[in-house]
């Protein structure tokens, strides 16, 4: 579904992502693993073109994507939660949700129907302003909203980071079930190796902006983990 062929990306002068070869399978979720500073995130902000500069290839179905601006790779249907989750906290729920969908290619702008199911709470409270909620409803909201695109393929930024403990286990299962039941393709950034092995299909590691070994999660072995992810 997604390829990336020789890509090179670049935040002004500075060079991050170096010859980067992946490809990502439809319906699975391919977790990108690695230190902090590896370039992980540079990663998925290349997939939405959001760097500065980019060279090589970017594949989407067969149609070459690399030289898109960000709105037409959303339309395209690549959704992004990133980390931090940029939530607009002045605006509602019902508002930070519908902004996702100004990227869905037949222009409607409604409430996904899955977020009830997956997230009453903020069905409980669209009125409610998105700065008060906590960091896990902050991330909900923020899937929520990458959901109102109906996307293809959704790219997860470390997506359990500064949540409550009570939250973690409910966002991990959601990401599964996205996958597994909706068949949605998730590019999962990660840090905790325990919950990438049980959520995802594939990995690629990374190092000082390379891929240095990818495959099928059950070749990711403790040797791996301790060589390119101890501190």
């Amino acid at each position: 579904m997604l390829k990336l062929t020789n890509v090179n990306s670049f935040y002004d002068r500075s060079h991050i992502l170096h010859a980067v070869c992946l490809d990502i399978p439809i319906g699975k979720v391919t977790a990108v693993l690695g230190r902090n500073g590896t370039g992980k995130t540079t990663l998925l902000k290349t997939l939405m073109g959001l760097t500065d500069r980019m060279e090589g290839q970017i594949n989407l179905e067969g149609t070459e994507i690399g030289k898109e601006p960000t709105f037409r790779r959303a339309r395209a249907g690549i959704a992004y939660v990133p980390q931090g989750r940029e939530i607009i906290p002045d605006f509602s729920i019902r508002e930070n949700i519908l902004m996702g969908a100004f990227a869905r290619p037949d222009g409607k702008r409604e409430i996904p129907e899955l977020v009830p199911e997956l997230f009453p709470y903020l069905m409980d409270n669209l009125e409610r302003a998105g700065g008060v909620l906590s960091g896990g409803q902050q991330q909900q909201l923020a899937i929520a909203r990458a959901l109102a695109a109906q996307p293809k393929i959704i790219l997860l930024d470390e997506p359990n980071e500064g949540i409550q403990p009570s939250i973690v286990e409910e966002i991990e299962a959601v990401i599964i079930r996205l996958n597994r039941e909706v068949g949605l393709t998730v590019v999962l950034v990660e840090q905790n190796v325990a919950f990438a092995r049980q959520a995802a299909h594939y990995f690629a590691m990374m190092e000082k902006g390379r891929i240095v070994v990818s495959g099928a999660i059950d070749e990711l072995s403790d040797d791996m983990v301790h060589r390119h992810m101890a501190v």
